[in-house]
């Protein structure tokens, strides 16, 4: 049979303990021919006498602690196909204790087929994997009513289950729900219609599952195409490999290239079999671009008119999947399509009970765990709302220590709470003001001023960890220039918090916050003409970078930023205040480096290494830099 071709389902079976998941499986591959003759034969075998059934649960539960305790404990992936469609089938444990598992072989499905013993019901667990059906926003359910020769086949049971279904699933989202009544063990209504069963005149099992509409489920729309690679293989060709993950593209279309927010137009599209009209959601390609343009993993390639959320901040439903609980001080790794960063758990918004649905209070997360979080990354990711798009709506994170995978996330979309301003979409985008308000230019402007100091002004700003060095070296800066008559002006961290910031703690708000003051401040004293020092931990790339905008875009590069590096290792030695400390005791919250994350500037104008150069050298390096730009 040809199947080159073929559309593919993937499909996730979920249930409670024994109600016949690896069974229905089993009955699926055995009616539709889909089993090795030696598997065949292992199945004989271990069915012990000539009148029972065939072991067809053998087939799945591969694992040799699954077929001791009777329970799948792992998801086992399964192939097969008939003459109309190819199958991948995540059969996921039924267990409680297994709930990530079941996270993890949903997670790609577009069905569900979620099982219920006759004789019991809906259960708990069917209410929990229900649950997860919704929040992994699977479009299609299959509700297998199982087992049905043990109640005689009796239509009433039949009725009343589904009625009993319904009324919980009106607090799902899910539209599309379909009831089969089946016997996995004795193959009726599996593929073969049941003569068991005439009241019934709905489709088969296999009937729905091939006829489902798989591809309506996914994003034909928003062109998502992260960069996995860049592929050189001569002088005359340089492309970007990946997956198309959602939408449509096509040669000549512009584009947009994120972070750097570049455009340009869409040359070819590649494959091994040669270049494509188009590229639609999975096809993997290489795409080549107009332009010699900055692009490598991680960046992301979409329509120029159609760009997703560019962010730091999440709100997202969790699912936690590792045995040491969730902690808020300390990063983890977030995987965002081909983008990794680091991140942080930065709010638990609530936990959900899921036999219940009732949200409830809870400071960490422990196993199987699931609810509402909001996430902090160091560096800006590309989202969607998994809603919309499960690809780019998705992510999971990772232990950097053990790297295990210890969460996986479902965005709902940018968290607004986090921070009082929106993401800087445009370079020059103007700045709030309070109503009834003019800017009044200062009276004596600020050529004249320089005129007579003899010198420019310049914004020296200096960012590092606590423990750096950046105080330290912005006060001999400041020393070594007032002693060649050079107009200065310092702003300190500590001295701006105990006036300007005195009512600011050490949020993500807080911080934003308290660095649009420093910035303001800072273009006061750059128009009067002065070199101003500026010395902020300023962890956040996009706070530096508004601070350098707020300059007059004619004279930018008198704004330095210095990168003051040095090993947080290093930095925790040098701390004699126990700052470090008392942050890893959890003492002291959002602690850059600690509990919160830092990020490195991408282009300084200044590194120095604080822990191999001695003062002098690194105020040297700064004061070179000043006068190489004509400022001194």
């Amino acid at each position: 049979m040809e199947t080159q071709d073929m559309d593919v389902l993937r499909f996730t079976t979920a249930g409670s303990v024994d109600d016949g998941k690896s069974t229905l499986i089993g009955r699926l591959m055995y009616d539709t021919q889909e089993i090795f003759e030696e598997k065949m034969e292992e199945i004989e075998r271990n069915t012990q006498r000539d009148d029972e059934e065939l072991e067809l649960a053998l087939l799945t539960d591969g694992l040799r602690a699954e077929r001791e305790q009777g329970i799948t404990i792992d998801v086992a992936y399964r192939y097969f196909s008939t003459p109309n469609r190819k199958f991948i089938i995540a059969d996921t444990p039924g267990h409680e204790q297994y709930t990530r598992n079941m996270v993890t072989g949903a997670s790609t499905a577009e069905l569900a087929v979620e099982l219920i013993d006759a004789r019991n019901g809906v259960l708990e667990q069917t209410k929990r994997h229900g649950f997860i059906t919704s929040l992994l926003q699977i479009p299609h359910v299959i509700v297998a009513v199982n087992k049905m020769d043990l109640v005689g086949y009796s239509e009433e049971r039949f009725r009343e289950i589904v009625a009993e279904y319904k009324d919980f699933a009106e607090n799902l989202d899910v539209q599309d729900i379909t009831f089969v009544p089946l016997s996995a063990l004795k193959g009726d209504n599996v593929v073969h219609h049941s003569d068991n069963m005439p009241w019934y005149e709905g489709s088969t099992l296999l009937h729905r599952l091939e006829t489902v509409r798989a591809e309506a489920t996914r994003n034909q729309v928003d062109f998502r195409f992260p960069v996995q690679t860049t592929i050189r293989p001569h002088q005359d060709f340089r492309g970007f490999a990946g997956q198309v993950e959602s939408g449509k593209i096509r040669p000549g279309e512009e584009v947009t290239i994120l972070p750097t927010g570049y455009t340009s137009q869409v040359d070819t599209i590649t494959t091994l079999d040669g270049d494509l009209d188009e590229a639609g959601p999975g096809e993997s390609v290489v795409v080549t671009l107009d332009d010699e343009i900055d692009v490598s993993r991680g960046s992301m390639i979409v329509r120029s008119r159609n760009k997703p959320e560019v962010t730091r901040q999440l709100d997202a439903d969790l699912c936690w999947m590792n045995e040491e609980s969730m902690r808020q001080d300390r990063p983890y790794v977030l995987q965002h399509t081909t983008r990794r960063t680091q991140a942080y758990v930065s709010k638990i918004v609530y936990r959900t009970n899921v036999e219940t649905f009732h949200r409830e209070e809870a400071d960490t997360f422990e196993l199987n765990d699931i609810g509402r979080v909001e996430i902090e990354t160091a560096d800006p990711i590309f989202v969607d709302s998994y809603k919309i798009n499960r690809s780019t709506g998705s992510f999971i994170l990772i232990d950097p220590d053990t790297n295990d995978t210890v969460a996986a996330g479902m965005i709902r979309g940018v968290a607004t709470d986090v921070t009082p301003y929106g993401k800087r979409t445009e370079p020059d985008v103007e700045t709030e003001t309070s109503p009834n308000v003019t800017w009044e230019g200062l009276q004596i402007p600020r050529e004249e001023r320089e005129k007579q100091n003899g010198h420019k002004a310049a914004v020296v700003w200096l960012t590092g960890l606590s423990g750096a060095g950046k105080s330290t070296i912005a006060k001999a800066v400041e020393e070594r220039l007032f002693d060649e008559d050079i107009q200065t002006m310092m702003l300190d961290g500590d001295n701006v918090r105990h006036g300007l910031s005195g009512d600011l703690g050490f949020t993500p708000a807080d911080r934003t916050e308290n660095i649009r003051r420093v910035s303001e401040v800072a273009r006061l004293f750059f128009e009067q003409g002065n070199v101003t020092m500026c010395s902020f931990v300023s962890p956040y790339r996009e706070d530096r970078d508004r601070a350098r905008e707020l300059l007059p875009q004619d004279v930018r590069d008198r704004f330095l930023e210095v990168h003051v590096d040095c090993p947080l290792e290093v930095c925790k030695e040098r701390d004699t205040k126990g700052l470090y400390a008392k942050a890893e005791r959890g003492e002291i919250a959002n602690f850059t480096g600690v509990s919160a994350p830092y990020e490195e500037p991408s282009d300084p104008d200044v590194v120095v290494n604080t822990d191999e150069d001695d003062v002098e050298a690194c105020v040297d390096q700064i004061i070179e830099a000043l006068e190489a730009r004509g400022i001194v």
